[in-house]
């Protein structure tokens, strides 16, 4: 399920913590990334399980109107289109799905007035109405109105937001990828599949990258530091904003550890997590000194490249 950039990102903010507590102990920070990457997987389903509280809410929203005193001719024929949807019904059906909601606690039910929330924002929508209105009437259009409420209603959702940081450490930094799998997922669902079934890691040699940089960046850091440090003579050493020199380290730790990885690559993913989690000059700061040390560690020899180039072509 994570991509390189999500492992790398897991595999700084590991590597981060343990050197700002000064507590590096290699089997901790191991078990560390790896329940950090299982919590990805876990925000998947805990994600996907919005889609039968909400039924619940449009079967409740439903009822109530029939049973009012006076009901209009508008809440005696409420569309039953969002309770009727495939896609939620494939998601009650699936007994595996079900049951892993139901071992981790993968509930809304505390979250109700979020819920309510969601609905009444989803049901004021323009997509919540083509889709009533539409004709087609099909198992892909179900899956295309329930992509709609995870594109548009949940990236940029405060409550939402507040939920995942209350619930788990490890889930805010992930819904935005999450939320494109997910939409991704939907895009290629069957009627006659089950919900998707992911392992943490899209290929095998993923958990070996994980753990091999992981490894190598501690073993390596106080050298790298170092040669940070000799690489920025102008710079009081302790003004280097330390998320920069630790993707830096990293970055040098990938280069020397992963001959298969073009320099390009790795130096365009650190910059990349640098513009999230670092200063807003800091993708500068790393681009331009990761290419000057790995050019210097390639002349030497402390970097050797295999394959597709030195500073070409894309990640295997």
């Amino acid at each position: 399920m994570l991509n390189r950039r999500l492992i790398r990102i897991k595999v700084f903010k590991v590597l981060y913590a343990a050197e700002m507590s000064q507590e590096a102990n290699l089997s901790a920070c191991e078990k560390e990334l790896q329940l950090s990457m299982s919590k990805t997987v876990d925000l998947y389903y805990f994600l996907l399980n919005i889609c039968p509280a909400l039924k619940r809410v449009a079967a409740e929203r439903i009822e109530i109107g029939k049973n009012k005193f006076n009901p209009t001719e508008s809440e005696m024929n409420a569309s039953t289109r969002f309770v009727d949807n495939r896609f939620i019904a494939l998601l009650e059906s699936d007994e595996r799905f079900c049951k892993l909601c139901e071992k981790k606690g993968f509930g809304w039910g505390e979250y109700d007035v979020f819920i309510k929330k969601l609905y009444a924002s989803i049901i004021a929508s323009d997509y919540y109405q083509e889709y009533i209105a539409s004709e087609e009437d099909s198992f892909v259009a179900d899956c295309r109105f329930i992509s709609r409420i995870f594109q548009e209603e949940l990236e940029d959702n405060q409550m939402l937001w507040d939920i995942l940081e209350e619930t788990s450490v490890y889930w805010v930094d992930d819904l935005g990828y999450v939320l494109n799998v997910i939409i991704r997922d939907l895009g290629q669902q069957s009627p006659r599949a089950g919900v998707p079934e992911h392992q943490i890691f899209l290929k095998d040699d993923d958990r070996t990258f994980a753990f091999d940089l992981l490894a190598a960046s501690m073993a390596g850091y106080d050298k790298y530091l170092q040669v940070v440090r000799e690489n920025v003579p102008n710079w009081d050493p302790e003004r280097i904003v330390r998320i920069d020199a630790c993707l830096v380290v990293m970055g040098m730790a990938e280069a020397v550890k992963f001959p298969s990885i073009p320099i390009k690559v790795t130096i365009n993913e650190y910059v990349e997590i640098s513009k999230f989690y670092s200063t807003p000059n800091s993708h500068t700061f790393v681009n331009g000194l990761l290419d000057v040390i790995l050019k210097k560690m390639l002349a030497s020899g402390e970097v050797v490249k295999q394959g597709r180039g030195l500073y070409n072509g894309e990640e295997n």
